[in-house]
């Protein structure tokens, strides 16, 4: 448990990067269509590289082929309907503001548990709502200052993302069933997507033209930080305990971290500000969510 928390703990990390260059990218005049599609689009080779060298292509290919239609649905679900709505939502608000909505995605997970054939762990839930009220007091002044509109065009768009993350990995390990390692799986989940991507480049030639160099640039550090090292840090944690759903849970929450990074990222690189006092207790609550969910899920006492 304890390597698995570390490995989901530094996805995070590198996820932070997403939020961070993506609101980069927006403030320099760049597209949300080409930050989320050239992030796959370069995410792919390197994958292929990395597959082609380890594993080779055969198995891959040979468990894709077996649904090649779900493995399309679910890709398109955990990468597409994740990444182009995360992306939109970059245009609406800060990187701090991104990144703290994402954090949705945590009570997301847990709440999947039944689609899958397990209960709902109440416990981790309390300990997931604990997060998401330090989410909020980290930014509630900044929420109040906020237009409805604006509210609902960032809001909306990161449900959307995070309802389809958890549920297109989770898809994608039950029909991989063991037989993929964590980087054929990420390699597979981004190669199937790649028709949705090639879409909407095509839309994103035809309405805004060509990315810029500096745009492109950004999208291929996005793509190496988080596109493969994040992902195959966070894909490589929930394998590890997938087949426990409280510990999932667990690996799911880290995502929190991001706030964290996000928040001193932005405070470094764009400008942004400290939270106030009731952040800096809302950053208190994300740390003792975090530690919490790891309890309830590790230790006799508070599983029971």
């Amino acid at each position: 448990m304890k390597k698995s928390l570390f490995f989901g703990i530094a996805g995070a990390f590198f996820f932070a990067f997403t939020f961070i260059l993506n609101r980069s990218m927006h403030l320099s005049g760049g597209s949300w269509i080409w930050s989320a599609s050239l992030r796959y689009l370069f995410t792919l080779p390197i994958l292929a590289l990395i597959v082609g060298k380890k594993h080779g292509f055969q198995n891959v290919h040979r468990v894709i082929m077996e649904s090649p239609k779900g493995w399309l649905l679910w890709s398109t679900v955990g990468f597409g309907l994740f990444y182009a709505p995360l992306s939109y939502a970059g245009n609406f608000g800060e990187a701090w503001l991104i990144a703290a909505s994402w954090q949705m995605t945590i009570v997301m997970g847990v709440l999947m548990s039944p689609l899958f054939g397990s209960p709902v762990p109440v416990k981790n839930l309390s300990a997931s709502v604990i997060i998401l009220s330090g989410v909020f007091l980290m930014q509630v002044h900044n929420i109040a200052n906020l237009e409805v509109r604006t509210t609902l065009l960032t809001l909306i768009p990161i449900l959307v993302a995070a309802v389809s993350y958890p549920l297109g990995n989770r898809k994608t390990m039950k029909m991989s069933d063991n037989r993929l390692s964590t980087i054929e799986r990420t390699y597979g989940m981004t190669l199937c997507s790649l028709p949705f991507w090639l879409i909407m480049s095509v839309w994103g030639t035809a309405s805004v033209g060509l990315p810029s160099s500096g745009q492109s640039f950004q999208s291929f550090c996005v793509a190496l930080f988080s596109g493969v090292i994040a992902t195959l840090l966070f894909f490589r944690a929930t394998d590890m305990v997938k087949s426990n759903p409280k510990q999932l849970a667990v690996i799911e929450s880290t995502q929190a971290g991001e706030v964290i990074f996000t928040l001193l990222g932005g405070t470094l690189f764009l400008g942004d500000s400290l939270p106030d006092g009731l952040g800096g207790v809302g950053i208190l609550l994300i740390v003792f969510g975090m530690i919490l969910n790891s309890l309830f899920s590790s230790l006799p006492f508070f599983r029971k």
